[in-house]
């Protein structure tokens, strides 16, 4: 398998342009939140499985899944949430594989939101990058992209882990509290340093 490094964040951080412009580079980039989305299409073959578990009232009328009821399901009933995991990740991992294998970049970003509190893929990657900015920015970012409330996105933001504990598990930090050209050249620096890693024979996995 080719040389795999993390990305996450917390919501609102960032990851989704900061995996961008790494891919502008020319880094094959996995995102696993599209590949849940692709398996929770009417055609995803993840549908099958949550329409026999949680029955039609979490479907559109196409078929997909209506991912804000089962977004309001999971946060009430975290059994609801175990069961969708064990649904949802063995297929995405599985996709990951298949992806890493066929990539030509110099090497794979995994972006992975729920990363640390997964605790999944670490025999997978290398390395952790985390996308770091204050809460402030969190909140007024995400209720300005997705029409949340403010008690929305502070809800799902005490859902993930607080952002000392992920920032515990970096093992390098971009932060995104400026403009894009300073964005750009923290995201350079870093990809500098993964090139050197993924051509070294030094590497491995993390502990």
């Amino acid at each position: 398998m080719p040389y795999a490094v993390a990305l996450t964040g917390g919501i609102g951080s960032g990851k989704s342009t900061i995996a961008a412009m790494f891919e502008s580079l020319g880094v094959t980039v996995i995102d696993t939140d599209v590949i849940a989305h692709e398996l929770t299409t009417p055609t995803g073959v993840a549908m099958a499985s949550i329409r026999a578990q949680f029955g039609a009232e979490v479907l559109n009328t196409d078929g997909g899944l209506n991912r804000a009821t089962m977004r309001q399901r999971v946060f009430a009933d975290p059994n609801a949430k175990q069961t969708l995991e064990k649904i949802l990740h063995p297929l995405i991992r599985g996709e990951v594989d298949a992806r890493s294998a066929r990539s030509t970049g110099p090497y794979v970003l995994l972006a992975i939101p729920l990363l640390v509190e997964t605790g999944a893929y670490g025999d997978r990657v290398s390395r952790v990058i985390v996308v770091d900015c204050s809460e402030a920015l969190q909140i007024t970012r995400t209720a300005a992209r997705s029409r949340l409330s403010d008690g929305e996105v502070k809800a799902i933001m005490a859902a993930q882990v607080s952002r000392a504990d992920r920032l515990r598990h970096a093992d390098d930090i971009i932060v995104n509290e400026s403009g894009l050209d300073s964005l750009a050249s923290a995201v350079a620096v870093v990809d500098h340093r993964l090139r050197t890693l993924a051509n070294s024979n030094n590497h491995g996995k993390r502990d």
